[in-house]
């Protein structure tokens, strides 16, 4: 039996998203979004929502990039805090210790110690409502060597990525392996 949530903007897995941005006076910036996700394969692109209000959104309008930053899970009250706490009030890279990295490729920063990193050029925005939706041109992806297997494929395990539950505002891990796409399948 299923009982009836009424439209609300929830979906599970919700992924945690760490938008990098840097804003007019050239400070970086942070901000944990929830609201986001792959968008196109080719160009490969990612998408992110903000609020008008954030600051964030500003810094995407002015500079036309941004990068997407994945933590691991040690990072969890970084996170936390970079979703709570508003640039425009704070140097979130001097509270938690972080470190910014200038981008080559965009004009946006990332955070060094975050094992996985898309670069990305705005490509459009679309006003949907309360929120824009930002599509970023992924140009390149950064991720440290040590979250990658032995064919040099990113092994989620090692990632260590986080989920967010939306209705009851928690973080969570990633499972256990299920089975391998495209073949567990053909069982059937």
């Amino acid at each position: 039996m299923k009982k009836s949530l009424g439209a609300k903007s929830i979906v599970y897995p919700t992924p945690i998203l760490v938008v990098g941005t840097y804003d007019e006076r050239g400070k970086p910036n942070v901000m944990t979004v929830a609201w986001g996700g792959i968008c196109c394969s080719s160009p490969p692109c990612v998408a992110v929502a903000l609020r008008k209000a954030t600051y964030t959104y500003g810094n995407i309008v002015e500079r036309k990039a941004f990068t997407v930053n994945i933590p691991s899970e040690r990072f969890v009250r970084e996170i936390d805090y970079f979703g709570i706490t508003s640039g425009r009030d704070e140097d979130k890279f001097s509270k938690t210790g972080l470190t910014p990295i200038k981008s080559g490729l965009v004009d946006a920063p990332y955070i060094q110690e975050f094992p996985f990193i898309l670069e990305c050029k705005l490509l459009q925005r679309i006003e949907i409502g309360l929120h824009t939706q930002f599509i970023g041109n992924i140009l390149d992806i950064k991720v440290d060597t040590a979250v990658l297997d032995e064919k040099g494929i990113i092994d989620i395990g090692k990632l260590r990525p986080m989920l967010y539950a939306p209705e009851c505002r928690a973080y969570h891990g990633v499972g256990s392996f299920l089975g391998r796409a495209f073949s567990i399948g053909q069982e059937l």
